[in-house]
């Protein structure tokens, strides 16, 4: 009989790493506060009958902001669950009291509603390794549940904890009776009582938790150094450069790997199919087209790896403090740190991650620079444009190369533009003026776990490969279809495509683009990637004989300015050109109207940028 176990525990507990090497799915593990925002299930790896739900990571199950409401709301729903058998509470053992005023109150909620409790004791390893002990036995009899010592990270314990999971499903009756009719949980360890609950969690910790505060001393150095005034904003600028360098640096050899082995497949493939519509098809759209976007997902891979280890480090908390008082210049917060860098992943984690911002109107400002971020699906484009226009050389024996220089150029300009538009609109706008002082939890500093990082790295660029792959798929289709007849693709300028294109054409010939440029730009307003994708089927046709060569080496050939190439960077880099991101900011605000206005508001910004920097770019190249 299939039977579900709760995962519960406060952030950066250990609790989704937990799940993830119970269940073997990958979910994302962030060790920074609000990464988990929603409900995962799966089956346990040893025991297919064992369902186990990974709840949202939560400080008390008195919940202050509207995420923990939500998380708590549904943790008491899940308490009613007559499938439940089990609750798992999480609890990091290296801050020990913290996790215990947590694990209190679930102890009082679960034998309210009659659910046996196992208290995971996780990190151990991490004490292990400082030589430190903590009274596992002791802390169990006080507590009168289970308590096991497991390491998430290496795996250290976790068939105790399974073994006593399936007992509870087993035989859920005998602990449920026991924990019910035990007067002293009820009425001594476990109170309901704020003030009691710290104070017996502190009595607890002192009991039976780890002497020395080895752990304290260690983090508290290197928050000396990475939160100093000036050491830390260097080290910070540092780390964010060298994020954006490595996208080019440590990619350039694998989209080398992917371009070779695209090339050798399509001079394998292409000869045996008869000739005609068939072959063209094969080479202009799936190896012109759809094979121009592939070649630029290993960057993709990188920058999820690498802002992974800044997650998992616990970095990314002491960026959002020291983030706070420049953020704070534009009307955010350094809360608004975390869901913007979640942005250049993708802008739909950071809206979800959004819902940290505790002050209503600075979550509202903070949706306002999250579409400004530069995402990874704007990745493709940047990278087509900065290899065509600018060179691939470096300064300081190549450590600093001008292409990854030109990346964190437009990053920066991304983010530049986002901070703008929230400092003019907290200034000039009265809307939701309610705000909340500025409180965010130090996670301790943690070497990063490898296999989730990588894992989650590759599921990353897969999702992003199979999501924008249908879209790019049909539209590439479309786009040879269009393109190719009615004359089979003997004139790309007479085809039905180029009429089209040449309708369109004078919106974009202020900024230097012909209209094979505008179909591209328009069909990516369905998803940004697609214009890579476009413009691969759009030079793969017209190329002929010559379409195996790369997309850079067309755009190259093509005679297109720099100043539009420039032009094209800048648009892309404000334009909002993602129907998923209009639809979750839909879903979140409860109305189209601020997915409205950001639309229009930012197309029409890009535009009159792009057209300025059209005319900066060409008058200053001559």
């Amino acid at each position: 009989m299939t039977s579900k176990t709760i995962l519960i525990g406060s952030p950066n507990s250990g609790k989704s790493l937990l799940f993830n090497r119970l269940t073997g799915l990958n979910q994302k593990v962030a060790n920074f506060p609000g990464i988990t925002v929603n409900i995962k299930s799966g089956k346990s790896i040893v025991d297919p009958e064992q369902v186990l739900m990974d709840f949202p990571g939560v400080y008390s199950l008195h919940a202050i902001s509207g995420e923990e409401k939500i998380s708590v709301e549904a943790f008491y729903a899940g308490l009613k669950d007559p499938e439940v058998s089990s609750v798992v509470c999480v609890v990091d053992t290296t801050r020990l009291e913290k996790g215990l005023i947590f694990a209190l109150q679930v102890l009082n909620a679960c034998a309210e509603h009659n659910k046996p409790v196992v208290i995971a004791a996780n990190m151990i390893d991490v004490l292990n390794n400082h030589g430190m002990t903590m009274d596992l036995e002791g802390l169990a009899a006080a507590l009168k549940v289970p308590v096991v010592a497991i390491s998430a990270k290496s795996g250290l314990g976790l068939g105790d904890l399974q073994a006593l999971m399936a007992s509870h499903r087993d035989s859920p009756s005998a602990y449920a009776s026991a924990l019910g009719s035990n007067d002293t949980a009820k009425g001594n360890i476990i109170a309901s009582d704020d003030s009691i609950v710290h104070r017996q969690a502190q009595q607890l910790a002192a009991s039976f938790g780890p002497k020395g505060d080895l752990l304290i001393n260690s983090q508290t150095r290197l928050d000396q150094f990475f939160l100093h005034s000036w050491f830390g904003g260097i080290s910070f600028i540092l780390i964010m450069f060298l994020l954006f360098q490595s996208i080019f640096t440590w990619a350039a050899p694998i989209m080398d790997g992917v371009e070779s082995i695209l090339q050798f497949a399509a001079n394998v493939v292409v000869p045996l199919l008869p000739a005609g519509a068939v072959s063209d098809f094969v080479s202009d759209a799936l190896f012109g087209g759809i094979g121009a976007f592939l070649v630029f997902v290993p960057q993709i891979f990188i920058l999820t790896l690498v802002v992974g280890m800044l997650e998992d480090s616990g970095y990314l908390a002491r960026a959002a403090v020291i983030c706070h008082k420049p953020l704070r210049i534009f009307g955010l917060t350094g809360k608004s740190f975390i869901p913007m860098l979640s942005s250049v992943a993708c802008a739909i984690p950071g809206i979800y991650a959004a819902r940290t911002v505790d002050s209503p109107r600075k979550r509202w400002l903070t949706y306002l620079a999250i579409p400004l971020m530069p995402c990874s699906a704007r990745l493709p484009v940047y990278s087509l444009l900065i290899a065509a226009f600018i060179p691939a050389t470096g300064v300081f024996g190549g450590l600093v190369g001008w292409q990854g220089f030109a990346m964190v150029s437009i990053y920066l300009f991304g983010i530049l533009c986002g901070l703008l538009v929230t400092a003019l609109v907290s200034r000039s706008s009265a809307v939701l003026q309610t705000d909340l002082p500025f409180v965010l939890e130090m996670p301790p500093y943690r070497l990063p776990s490898w296999k989730p990082l990588l894992r989650n790295a590759w599921d990353r660029s897969k999702h992003f490969v199979t999501k924008a792959g249908k879209v790019i798929f049909m539209v590439t289709v479309v786009i040879w279809v269009l393109g190719y007849f009615p004359n089979q693709g003997a004139d790309l300028g007479e085809s039905w495509l180029g009429y089209m294109g040449k309708v369109i054409e004078p919106a974009f010939a202020p900024f230097g683009l012909d209209w094979k440029y505008g179909v591209a730009i328009l069909t990516s307003f369905l998803a940004r990637e697609v214009f890579v994708g476009t413009l691969g089927t759009l030079f793969g046709i017209e190329g002929g004989e010559e379409n195996m060569i790369s997309l850079v080496e067309h755009i190259q050939n093509s005679g297109l300015p720099i100043g539009a190439g420039f032009a094209l960077l800048v648009f892309f880099s404000i334009a909002l050109q993602c129907v998923s991101t209009l639809a979750v900011l839909r879903r979140e605000t409860g109305s189209w109207r601020l997915p409205t206005q950001l639309f229009v508001s930012y197309s029409i910004f890009a535009y009159s940028a792009a057209w300025l920097t059209f005319v900066i770019v060409q008058s200053i190249a001559g």
